[in-house]
């Protein structure tokens, strides 16, 4: 699917899995900031952000591609296909519902797949992924992300007592982070017109902050307004929107990085999922 086809659309919808498989549901990530675009780049290059972005994540094994192994095996083509992390909707360096502010560089959507029981959602790797595209096309200066966690696609009754929260397992690879690349960071978390997360916000606050990581430390900031935060670039009904009910907190994150983006992210999803949050969530977060 192309920029052009992608821009035309009036409304965002939520993805189609490209098969009848289990899914966790649709991931959608939007990258804000500055992009410079390579010099040598042409503008009109064949190689947009769906295709780098399907290309990037067939090289590391992300890809699911599973639907299309199915098909040509019929033909005798190709008979085997690995699982992968999800399998792609669509991409696009701008997108006709985003805002002016702040800038919109490149957004990303796809249906994950369906989560082993110890496993977290694989936030870190579809971010890595989606810096990795952008990059690509330009030298990148981020000063926001924005996610769409699947959150009800994760059984969190199935998670084993060792992975309650499968991203505290991984903390320490942040451990030798040097102290002075910490940063200030502001993160919403919302429910759209569900209520649930104002309503667990003290304990999913103890739950992502927890003395188990030094990843990101912080607290429940009741000054901060939602309006700060930049609205999702796709209508309300792609989700549960528009984003009314939901939590900030402030604090420090280890390194502004998408690895550390993703890391936190994927712990807000499964400490909600715990709480028990049934509902897609709407993950911000502003750097300073």
């Amino acid at each position: 699917m192309s920029d052009q086809t992608s821009e035309q659309d009036a409304l965002a919808q939520p993805g189609v899995a490209p098969s009848a498989r289990r899914t966790a549901g649709t991931m959608f990530a939007a990258l804000y900031g500055e992009l410079v675009p390579h010099a040598w780049r042409d503008p009109a290059s064949e190689h947009d952000a769906y295709q780098l972005f399907h290309q990037r994540s067939l090289a590391m094994g992300w890809l699911d591609d599973r639907a299309g192994a199915e098909e040509v095996s019929a033909a005798g083509r190709r008979a085997h296909a690995a699982p992968g992390l999800w399998a792609m909707n669509d991409a696009g360096w701008s997108h006709p519902l985003s805002a002016p502010r702040p800038n919109l560089i490149s957004w990303f959507q796809v249906e994950v797949s369906a989560l082993p029981d110890d496993r977290p959602l694989p936030v870190q790797p579809f971010l890595r992924c989606a810096q990795d595209t952008t990059e690509r096309a330009g030298a990148v200066s981020l000063t926001a992300v924005q996610i769409l966690l699947p959150v009800q696609g994760i059984e969190a009754s199935a998670r084993p007592p060792y992975a309650l929260v499968p991203s505290m397992r991984t903390s320490d690879w942040f451990g030798e982070c040097d102290r002075r690349a910490r940063v200030p960071v502001k993160v919403r978390i919302d429910g759209g017109v569900d209520r649930s997360i104002p309503m667990v916000a003290p304990q999913l606050a103890r739950h992502v902050v927890s003395a188990e990581q030094n990843v990101f430390a912080g607290e429940i900031d009741e000054v901060l307004p939602p309006r700060e935060f930049p609205a999702p670039p796709f209508d309300d009904r792609f989700w549960n929107g528009p984003p009314l009910h939901g939590m900030t907190l402030s604090g420090e994150l280890a390194e502004w990085s998408c690895d550390a983006v993703g890391w936190l992210a994927a712990t807000v999803a499964d400490s909600a999922a715990h709480l028990g949050i049934h509902t897609p969530v709407l993950f911000t977060i502003l750097q300073g």
